[in-house]
């Protein structure tokens, strides 16, 4: 008993930390093997496995429903990430000026953020956009027709981006921490030599900067390839496929055909295709980051 006794007082820490690895475990390292191994197989939850193929990955790349989402998954991550950077961006820098209220208009900017992942936010911004939403009966006030967003594939896509930019509150403030370490003697002696607010933006806030940029692009961007509940919720994927992400594609083989192997292969293959542009964004940080510590 005293063996134990000291084991435990000499391993005390190991069992703080056994809930969390026993969770990491159980719901994080095993389905992730395990869907490894069932991406090469013809798995479904209630038909059992027949064969082991790779013909779930070639589907990918050769079905069109797949090919298509792929393709959906892609424009909507290089719509969304630039525009919400931007935007971030740009709100962050204002924000940064001692103006009146200025803590209100922060606290007014980053409320979607904590919004915006919400069921209850993606089923507003249905009503707001259907046939007879609240938009709609906008543009009918001012004799106006509009487009039906919901139901035209290229409004449909912008529709569902749009609500993921409406969430830039998260970025701006990570943007606008970043800002404020910007030493204001830098804009001084700028101000002195005669240069104007866009070429000090230019030329020393963003460079500054350049590691959050870094960071919240690479955040952002697995973001926007894991997106679900915004076309999930409004569009359903529809209309014809044209906001079918690959997550939703992965959802809908996976709980409601139960073709187990087939998602898993969606999502590994979606996993790869993240893994790579994440790699080449950290490779290519070495031509445009700007770390202070690299000045000597």
């Amino acid at each position: 008993m005293s063996k134990f006794k000291k084991f435990c007082k000499d391993n005390v820490g190991f069992f703080f930390c056994l809930p969390w690895l026993i969770g990491f475990l159980v719901f994080k390292l095993y389905p992730f093997i395990t869907s490894l191994y069932y991406s090469f197989t013809d798995y479904n939850l209630f038909g059992g496995m027949t064969k082991f193929t790779v013909e779930n990955y070639i589907n990918v790349f050769r079905n069109p429903g797949e090919l298509k989402a792929l393709k959906v998954t892609f424009k909507y991550a290089f719509m969304t990430v630039p525009l919400k950077l931007v935007f971030a961006l740009f709100i962050a820098y204002i924000l940064n000026f001692k103006i009146k209220g200025v803590n209100l208009f922060r606290t007014v900017y980053y409320i979607p953020s904590i919004l915006g992942g919400s069921i209850a936010i993606a089923v507003l911004w249905k009503a707001l956009f259907k046939d007879d939403g609240l938009i709609h009966t906008l543009f009918g006030l001012f004799g106006a027709t509009a487009p039906n967003f919901l139901s035209e594939p290229g409004w449909a896509l912008f529709i569902i981006c749009l609500l993921r930019v409406w969430q830039f509150g998260s970025a701006m403030v990570i943007f606008l921490a970043a800002l404020k370490g910007v030493p204001n003697d830098l804009y001084e002696a700028a101000s002195i030599d005669g240069a104007g607010k866009w070429k000090q933006f230019f030329s020393i806030t963003v460079p500054l900067i350049t590691p959050v940029i870094f960071y919240n692009l690479v955040t952002q961007l697995v973001q926007a390839f894991q997106e679900f509940n915004g076309p999930y919720i409004i569009t359903q994927g529809g209309p014809r496929n044209a906001t079918t992400l690959m997550s939703l594609l992965v959802y809908n083989n996976a709980f409601q055909t139960f073709d187990m192997g087939k998602a898993s292969a969606q999502a590994w293959v979606l996993f790869i295709i993240l893994m790579a542009f994440t790699a080449v964004a950290f490779w290519s940080q070495k031509h445009w980051v700007y770390y202070q510590d690299d000045r000597g």
